[in-house]
């Protein structure tokens, strides 16, 4: 193998001449055939440590995504760089997919993206042994463990390819953050070979990890950004404050606007490339801001509510200086917002009988019969349904998580599938048909204009666009679509907007429907663990910001100097050395005595003045405490 080829696809590609840090690692061990696990930080540039190997080896790679966003953008990006892509995901229809299985098979695709709730299919397993693998990647790869931040059952399926697919096609495993338990998770289930585990450090050096304890939230960040320089990102929890944040912050003169998942595609592309190109300075978001963002040069991350694990707010943070140049990731944090996100527990898991509630009225709703279901795709409007049935939106969202998790079903949050054409007769029969059917010629004309591909496969298409081309209304446009349609000229499927249930087990009578008590609480005491190690780290003064992070990810790391408490220590007046060297007196007498203030200073050789300033410190953030008699204690 030389690195040079893999240099060249890169550059040809891509434009860059090296590859970052890890990258080139985890393509040296993809391409020597071993089962790899690549642990990057978020804007690592995870897709190049697959995309390369497959374009410098004969075959197709498998790319397994939940994201479908991603996965659709990904697909759009390569095919524009010449890169023959597919994707197969939940909102097509059957013959779409047996359609895309086929080219992938036949037509010389260099990628197939596909969601892990397809691999199980009959349909993908029935046609995966004809694919020519290269090699399978696998995104997200933490949704695999049952101790992460995010399982997903599906993807207890993948290690089945295995049985499908030469023993000769590696696995690469790719997650932007894992504890070390999560780690071994992963190699497990996807029964590596051999362990090979490839990461770098989460310690990002750059980023100043701030957290600021403050009631009036809106106040604090008006005079923030007036004074900070750059663009960024706050971050928000529910789509209403995401609106109400941004309109604040105009009224204030600065520069922002709002993105959530209830907008339209098109919408949301719009604001975040005025974002990208810095048009718009801050972008006010919830967490379905994020994928795909190519934008290196973000100053701050600012948190306005506390997320519910370290992992979340570890990757939402991570998008601030990608540059490598200084950045700030701060987190506002208020007394409220501890009992707010406690409260998050008893929504996040409601009673087992409401549940089997859920379940057995979502059964209803979508009228899947007892004992079927199974593999079938429902378009599910869930604001309909909590309507219909007289639900609690938050207690029936977090019900349907625990269905999936429960591997019973998978809900898609709501996604946006444009219109699709296909034409299903030969360039000599279409030629035909347009002679026998003038007033249908012109339009033909205009579609094989516009798009490419459309013998081969379903092609995306836009009714607006082809109005604005054609001069003719939007309902002109369909009702050609539809009539070809009816003449078995194309198969057209209208584009719609929905979230999605995908059954992937046949429908059970209630008292069927196992959900362990045991897997139940394990389920919640890992949540609540997750949740404490966030509020720690929220509450706490005394430790190193960057230590409590690169701690809970399992790696050891020096104070870093940079975030609030670091500064608060900096203000002493005293090096790291000094400091750490006093403490280690300071912990070593409490162990073996109790002396009171004025008797410590005395037992510790070093200048008075420097000794005091420690233990004051020490005192303030309550490492060490005062009895009713002025003995000091050192707490643990």
């Amino acid at each position: 193998m030389n690195i040079d080829n893999y240099k060249q696809i890169l550059t040809k590609y891509w434009g860059f001449t090296s590859f970052r840090p890890l990258q080139e690692d985890i393509i040296r061990s993809v391409a020597e055939g071993k089962d790899t696990l690549g642990l990057m930080p978020t804007g690592g540039g995870k897709s190049i440590t697959f995309q390369v190997p497959a374009l410098a080896h004969e075959g197709i790679c498998l790319v397994i995504t939940p994201l479908i966003a991603l996965m659709k953008d990904q697909v759009a990006r390569l095919n524009s760089l010449e890169i023959k892509s597919l994707a197969i995901h939940s909102g097509m229809s059957s013959e779409e997919i047996d359609n895309t299985l086929e080219n992938a098979i036949f037509g010389d695709y260099k990628f197939l993206y596909v969601s892990p709730e397809r691999i199980a299919t009959r349909i993908f397993q029935g046609k995966v042994t004809r694919l020519n693998l290269s090699l399978v990647a696998i995104d997200e790869a933490h949704c695999i463990s049952q101790w992460g931040y995010d399982f997903r059952p599906s993807y207890l399926k993948i290690a089945e390819l295995r049985d499908h697919i030469s023993d000769k096609v590696p696995f690469l495993a790719l997650t932007a953050s894992a504890t070390p338990q999560v780690i071994e998770d992963i190699m497990q289930k996807l029964a590596f070979r051999e362990k090979n585990v490839l990461k770098t450090s989460f310690d990002r050096k750059n980023i100043s990890y701030l957290v600021r304890k403050v009631e009036d939230k809106g106040s604090y960040l008006i005079n923030t950004l007036q004074k900070a320089k750059g663009s960024g990102i706050v971050y928000v929890r529910s789509r209403k404050r995401c609106k109400e944040v941004a309109e604040l912050l105009v009224a204030n003169g600065i520069s922002a606007d709002f993105y959530h998942a209830g907008l339209t595609d098109e919408l949301r592309d719009k604001k975040q490339d005025f974002w990208t190109r810095s048009q718009t300075r801050v972008i006010v978001a919830t967490n379905a801001f994020g994928l795909g963002i190519d934008k290196s040069d973000v100053r701050f991350v600012i948190h306005w509510d506390i997320p519910d694990s370290i992992e979340n707010y570890f990757q939402e943070s991570g998008r601030a200086g990608r540059d490598d140049q200084a950045a700030s990731a701060v987190l506002l944090y208020s007394p409220a917002d501890k009992g707010r996100l406690i409260d998050t527990i008893r929504k996040k898991f409601p009673p087992v009988e409401k549940i089997k509630d859920i379940y057995e009225a979502t059964c209803n709703f979508l009228q899947v019969p007892l004992g079927s279901g199974k593999d079938n795709v429902f378009d599910f409007n869930m604001a309909d349904f909590v309507s219909k049935y007289r639900l609690p939106v938050i207690e029936t969202y977090n019900s349907l998580q625990f269905l999936q998790r429960e591997g019973y079903m998978e809900f898609t949050e709501e996604i946006n599938n444009p219109s699709r054409v296909h034409f299903i007769v030969s360039r000599d029969d279409l030629y035909k048909f347009q002679v026998a059917n003038e007033s249908f010629d012109g339009f033909i004309k205009l579609l094989l204009r516009s798009y490419t591909g459309m013998f081969s496969e379903f092609v995306p298409i836009n009714e607006e666009a082809l109005s604005k081309k054609s001069a003719a209304t939007r309902d002109t446009v369909y009702q050609y679509l539809v009539k070809l349609s009816s003449f078995n000229i194309i198969r057209y499927i209208p584009g719609k907007r929905t979230a999605l249930v995908i059954f992937t087990e046949e429908r059970l009578v209630r008292k069927a429907l196992m959900i362990s008590a045991d897997n139940y609480l394990h389920v919640k005491e890992k949540y609540e663990n997750r949740l404490n190690s966030m509020i720690e780290y929220a509450d706490s003064d005394n430790r190193c910001r960057s230590v409590m992070l690169m701690d809970y990810f399992g790696e050891e790391s020096d104070r870093c100097g940079r975030c609030d408490v670091c500064r608060e220590r900096n203000e002493l007046d005293l090096s790291k050395y000094e400091f750490d060297l006093i403490l280690d007196e300071v912990i070593a007498i409490l162990k073996e005595k109790n002396p009171d203030a004025e008797e410590l200073v005395k037992l510790i050789d070093y200048p008075e003045d420097k000794v005091i300033k420690v233990i004051r410190w020490l005192l303030d953030h309550k490492k060490i405490i005062p009895g009713s008699d002025h003995k000091l204690s050192w707490v643990k």
